[in-house]
């Protein structure tokens, strides 16, 4: 996730699946293209598309927020042409599928989502680390029978399928190592707040800024 002082913001997830392109183009890339970019988000997601078999599986958000523009790409499923499309206003979820894809955690992330805006939306300023502990901290697995059919190991799906994902394996530890909440108000004040896993210790940090002429 990226966001700059004059509101641009950018963010990514891969695609879960079994295989991957060993020699694909690195996906980190391809926020850092619209940042660094004074084009709209609409023409960085067509020139992303146009390439978009080069890499392995991504959903990429890119916004202006002075703009008011939202527009998602995404190159999955494989062998149909790249997906763009423009975010109408409203609550989304994104994880590792498609857009708003009915995914147990997706689903069960955008329902608390909603109580939380439900009990905090006519709040001046939303506590952001209590969003964070409340929504990004559950460890819930899905039922069995709810589990996608990604094409991975069962197992390793149902242990994929918490919001929070804390999983022991032969290597070491894997999951979730960084929690993050945006906030932009409508005249620009921005407040990113993120809590992340550096040496074993857990951590958090806050950035806050305007964004002119929003």
């Amino acid at each position: 996730m990226g966001v700059t002082k004059d509101g641009r913001l950018a963010f990514l997830t891969n695609v879960l699946e079994p295989d991957s392109i060993p020699d694909a183009k690195t996906r980190g890339d391809l926020p850092l293209r619209f940042l660094q970019s004074k084009k709209s988000p609409a023409t960085v997601a067509k020139e992303i598309a146009k390439e978009a078999e080069n890499y392995n599986g991504f959903n990429l958000i890119l916004a202006d927020l002075r703009a008011n523009v939202m527009v998602y790409v995404s190159n999955r499923p494989q062998g149909e042409a790249a997906a763009v499309q423009i975010v109408p206003p409203g609550l989304h979820v994104l994880s590792n599928a498609k857009l708003d894809s009915p995914w147990p955690k997706a689903q069960r992330l955008g329902t608390k989502f909603r109580e939380f805006l439900w009990e905090h939306g006519e709040e001046e300023t939303i506590e952001q680390k209590e969003m964070a502990e409340r929504l990004m901290k559950d460890t819930t697995k899905a039922d069995k029978d709810q589990l996608p059919n990604t094409g991975c190991d069962a197992n390793w799906e149902l242990n994929l399928s918490p919001v929070f994902v804390e999983i022991d394996t032969k290597q070491g530890r894997y999951g979730t190592r960084s929690t993050a909440v945006l906030s932009v108000t409508a005249n620009g004040d921005v407040s990113f707040y993120e809590k992340y896993l550096e040496g074993g210790v857990w951590k958090d940090h806050t950035v806050e800024y305007h964004i002119e002429k929003i």
